[in-house]
């Protein structure tokens, strides 16, 4: 397997080697020795699927507190996958990263605690998969804008279909006081 950094500290990128043949194609999608051998040493408690149409953004959520951190994946179909680091104090907060995960590439994203994440479907439909390691809380779950000029994520579009609450989600700096996690230098 290939893990790649990005520039947010924590948010790596992997790819999972392939073994094709004939009858079509295996691959391990988690393996707890070989990712923690990786520097990916989660305690994953629940596995977590959506189903998408084209044109569905989903962010971009978090939880606090009961931040979760994610290990992500398209299964079927390709979605723009966004992070971005809102935890506050951190040298990096506010800037975010995207990537391209299909079931063409079968790339995965590993997000850590304290990050924003959301994605919007590209392909007619899209499968993703999520394993996180901190079970859903309701009164923990949060949304910021989708596109919040502060953020100023370069989506792939400027239109998206999008659930009520993620419609009328607060920016960044609309957030209330404790909104927002806070970096503790990890």
């Amino acid at each position: 397997m290939k893990v790649i950094d990005t520039n947010l500290p924590g948010v790596m990128i992997v790819e999972p080697d392939m073994f094709p043949d004939p009858r079509g194609l295996f691959f391990e999608s988690w393996n707890k020795a070989r990712y923690e051998l990786a520097g990916m040493a989660y305690n994953w408690v629940q596995d977590n699927c959506s189903v998408s149409a084209k044109g569905v953004l989903r962010g971009l959520h978090f939880q606090n507190p009961n931040a979760q951190a994610k290990l992500v994946q398209a299964v079927d179909g390709e979605i723009f996958d966004v992070v971005v680091d809102i935890r506050v104090g951190s040298p990096t907060y506010g800037k975010w990263e995207s990537v391209l995960l299909s079931s063409e590439n079968r790339r995965q994203l590993i997000i850590p605690g304290g990050f924003a994440h959301g994605f919007l479907t590209l392909s007619d439909r899209a499968i993703v998969l999520y394993k996180v390691d901190d079970v859903y809380v309701q009164g923990s779950a949060q949304s910021i804008l989708w596109n919040d000029p502060a953020i100023g994520i370069d989506w792939p579009t400027k239109e998206a279909l999008l659930s009520e609450k993620d419609t009328v989600a607060p920016r960044m700096e609309d957030m209330p006081p404790g909104g927002l996690p806070l970096y503790t230098g990890d």
